[in-house]
């Protein structure tokens, strides 16, 4: 168990310290560690760890810690109560890094943020930001959010309808993403 827990820190810590972007760009990075390296969990388990981690209040990275850290515990046999501690410790192993990093570059970011070197750096980080977030955009671009045209084309069709209208009322129309999901919500539990 100790040596899971010290996974998890390291893991969600190398996350916390790397994933630039925001919480979005570290869900490619996420998917990677728990899913395809540590297989702490399914492909399943975790798309629905990223909706649930996206309808509740807080930042995404961060929630989707949480909730990795707690399923990894109890995926592998413990105790619930030790997938809480899990969670705190996935929690507080991504927020960590950026924590210290906030602390150490605010000192010199303000006196030094017009120097050359500091905005080629930024310069260099925007594309990679993009990358990242164009990266977790392609990775929920599956049969477990979409299903398949073989073997379930009506979910998959559906699923594509409400993409393309999703993405049409709020690049196109404006519309608010709040209304957006409640809509394409509420034409999920009506036609799934």
């Amino acid at each position: 168990m100790v040596i899971l827990l010290l996974r998890l820190f390291w893991t969600f810590f190398l996350i916390g310290l790397f994933g630039f972007g925001g919480g979005y760009a570290m869900i490619s990075m996420i998917q990677t560690e728990v899913v395809t390296h540590q297989h702490w969990m399914t492909m399943g388990q975790f798309t629905d760890i990223v909706a649930i981690s996206q309808s509740t209040p807080g930042p995404i990275g961060i929630n989707s810690a949480t909730y990795v850290g707690y399923t990894a515990m109890v995926n592998a046999g413990y105790d619930p109560a030790w997938g809480i501690l899990g969670s705190f410790i996935a929690t507080f192993a991504v927020v960590f890094p950026s924590f210290v990093l906030m602390l150490i570059i605010s000192k010199f970011l303000m006196k030094y943020k017009n120097h050359s070197a500091v905005e080629s750096t930024f310069q260099g980080l925007r594309p990679a930001v993009v990358g990242l977030l164009a990266a977790a955009a392609l990775l929920l671009m599956n049969e477990e959010n979409f299903g398949s045209r073989s073997e379930t084309p009506w979910q998959f069709w559906i699923s594509v309808g409400l993409f393309l209208f999703a993405m049409i009322a709020h690049r196109i129309y404006k519309t608010t993403p709040i209304l957006i999901i409640l809509l394409c919500g509420i034409t999920g539990m009506l036609l799934f």
